[in-house]
């Protein structure tokens, strides 16, 4: 299928939309003349509640149309979510620091989709949507259904429907857990479907939770990706309860307070090494294990 823009190549955005349409404001803007759907990404969306960005080599996370009020499945994030079975292709772009300049980073497909809690622009709290939208033609090792089964209730995806939270239960959105769906699902994408730990790769037996636990995280770091770590139930129920931790160099800690030969016995030997640990995972970390057991 032949590919109408470069990768990393910049363009301006007037000309693509002199070209080929769509609406030259939306973040999300599907084409009259072609059956093309582009999606734009930038910093300046953060201040609407927006934050975009790569969860692996393969998943991009993508926040839905909306700058006021509940995200809701219509205009936009109608089309985006109902590209495949419509026939539409969808371009990514990401502005440059040149106003009114974009990048063409990829095409990218459908794969997932779920709400979260976030702000508006005048900071009221409310549910945003927040797509799964995989490399065209790259292959996952998951369905979305198996990660509705880790900590979450299954969802039909044919007639996507997730129901928003009442009034009661969206007091206080960010200082709760309602809507952590996406959240989960951005930390089993970052761990790409294994272990961090033992790289064990059977997506339904594993535990997304956060480093710095939720009662003792502030708002941003309740919903930052990079506090989030993917384990096995062994070793999540021990990091919970901060019987081990890990170095920077993610080499694995074990608490004094109980004996290696115990450890041993529950599969533990003190030599592990946590996998695919980054620089912005480290602030947590080094968090996690100054109140090691």
């Amino acid at each position: 299928m032949q590919q109408p823009f470069i990768p990393n190549h910049i363009y301006k955005r007037s000309s693509i939309h002199d070209e080929f349409g769509g609406n030259r404001q939306s973040g999300i803007s599907p084409s009259a003349k072609f059956p093309y759907i582009f999606i734009f990404s930038g910093k300046t969306g953060k201040q609407h509640g927006y934050q975009d960005g790569w969860d692996n080599p393969n998943v991009y996370s993508y926040t839905g149309h909306g700058q006021d009020g509940d995200m809701n499945f219509s205009m936009g994030n109608l089309a985006l979510r109902d590209h495949v079975k419509n026939g539409k292709r969808v371009f990514l772009f990401e502005s440059e620091k040149t106003k009114g300049f974009v990048k063409f980073i990829s095409e990218l497909e459908f794969f997932d989709v779920d709400y979260f809690p976030t702000h508006d622009t005048v900071g009221q709290q409310r549910m945003g949507i927040k797509f799964f939208l995989k490399r065209a033609g790259a292959y996952l090792p998951i369905e979305p259904s198996i990660l509705n089964e880790i900590g979450m209730v299954a969802e039909n995806l044919i007639d996507y429907e997730i129901k928003i939270p009442n009034i009661t239960e969206r007091q206080g959105l960010v200082t709760s857990r309602v809507g952590q769906g996406a959240y989960r699902k951005r930390i089993i994408h970052r761990w790409e479907y294994q272990c961090a730990v033992t790289g064990f790769d059977k997506p339904n037996l594993l535990i997304a939770s956060h480093i710095v636990p939720w009662a003792e995280a502030n708002d941003h770091e309740r919903l930052d990706v990079h506090n989030g770590i993917l384990l096995s139930p062994t070793y999540d129920a021990l990091f919970d309860r901060h019987l081990i931790s890990f170095e920077d160099n993610g080499k694995i800690i074990l608490s004094s307070s109980i004996k290696s030969n115990d450890f041993q016995k529950i599969g533990v030997t003190g030599s592990e090494t946590i996998k695919g640990l980054s620089n912005n995972n480290l602030g947590y970390i080094e968090k996690h294990r100054s109140i090691l057991i």
